[in-house]
């Protein structure tokens, strides 16, 4: 399906399964040559939410998974890698917020991170609100991953995702801030 839709024109491939839900993933992603988002996700999304439980430290478990997934890539060939922690995919809104607060860990990988928090329950569960209504809890997040780190965000409000990031750089470019 990846090379389906790269070859009616989509500019990269965003995996939900990271690899993990098809075989030919990675070396469908290596020939093709085109940007790959590799997002953390367990089972499918039909068994996901029974699948929060984690021995091991979440982030760390995050990142062993995404230094295997970057090898893997590599060695199928792919480069232009982003990661996905995936909040919200098999992981609570509790785990969700954990890995918010620990995002700049994942930059020790060497890869730009995208978050995926608009809308989804951990901005609209805690504050009693539907998803339609969640656009302010939406955008403290957003400014919140930035801060973390995030190099992309996965928006439903673009215009506003735009607002948030002009205030972002507005902030800390003085200081430095690398979008790159």
């Amino acid at each position: 399906m990846a090379e389906a839709a790269v070859h009616a024109g989509a500019d990269l491939v965003n995996d939900v399964g990271g690899g993990t839900l098809d075989a030919e993933m990675f070396a469908t992603v290596g020939r093709l040559r085109v940007p790959y988002v590799l997002m953390h996700m367990r089972g499918t999304p039909q068994t996901m939410s029974q699948l929060t439980d984690y021995a091991d430290d979440l982030v760390l478990t995050l990142l062993r998974f995404f230094r295997d997934g970057l090898g893997a890539l590599r060695a199928a060939g792919a480069h232009d890698v982003v990661l996905d922690p995936g909040f919200g995919f098999a992981k609570t809104p509790a785990q969700s917020y954990e890995l918010l607060r620990r995002l700049p860990e994942l930059g020790a990988l060497g890869r730009p991170v995208l978050a995926g928090l608009s809308r989804k329950k951990l901005v609209y569960g805690p504050l009693g609100l539907t998803p339609e209504a969640a656009l302010n809890g939406t955008t403290a997040l957003h400014m919140l991953a930035l801060q973390g780190g995030a190099r992309l965000l996965r928006v439903h409000d673009a215009a506003e995702a735009i607002q948030v990031i002009q205030l972002y750089l507005n902030i800390f470019k003085s200081k430095g801030a690398d979008l790159s």
